[in-house]
């Protein structure tokens, strides 16, 4: 376990037998972002992406009191500009019943010590335009939105039929 400055709260890295737990908090996270339709994920696609032969993240869990409350799951990109790599939050999500008691900054604190120690440049994420709390969060972080930049994302379909071009 990794300790944190909150009494009673801890982080550790998830491991293959954490997959249902990361499962269940996936599925949490989605009913909040009323994104719960979109979830296609399945425990052994997650065992095979976070810890089968080529892992392509990482998770990190919070429990509070010995309890899981929270988790966090991200990856490596990297920056041409800067040359360096940097740390992708994919996901971070603190139950509701145990809000407002720093776990969600200490998780991130944790992650931000984590791109440094990795000689990360940078440390990212998105946030959902209408999710206010967390921006306001974020913000008393010193996290900046980019707002000269739009994401694009090519799934199902557009996917498959662009890469049918190659």
């Amino acid at each position: 376990m990794i300790p944190t400055k909150i009494p009673g709260f801890e982080l550790r890295f998830a491991g293959p037998a954490d997959v249902p737990l990361l499962l269940a908090f996936i599925r949490e996270l989605a009913g909040y972002e009323k994104l719960l339709h979109e979830v296609t994920a399945t425990e052994a696609a997650l065992q095979e992406t976070l810890f089968g032969h080529r892992r392509v993240a990482e998770a990190v869990l919070g429990f509070y009191e010995k309890k899981p409350v929270s988790f966090a799951i991200f990856f490596h990109n990297y920056s041409t500009f800067l040359g360096r790599p940097g740390l992708y939050l994919e996901d971070i999500f603190v139950k509701p019943e145990v809000r407002g008691k720093g776990f969600g900054k200490a998780m991130l604190a944790y992650l931000a010590c984590l791109a440094k120690e990795r000689g990360c440049g940078r440390f990212e994420w998105w946030v959902l335009d209408w999710n206010k709390p967390a921006i306001g969060f974020y913000q008393k972080l010193g996290a900046v939105p980019m707002a000269d930049w739009t994401v694009y994302r090519l799934a199902g379909k557009g996917l498959a039929k662009l890469a049918a071009e190659f």
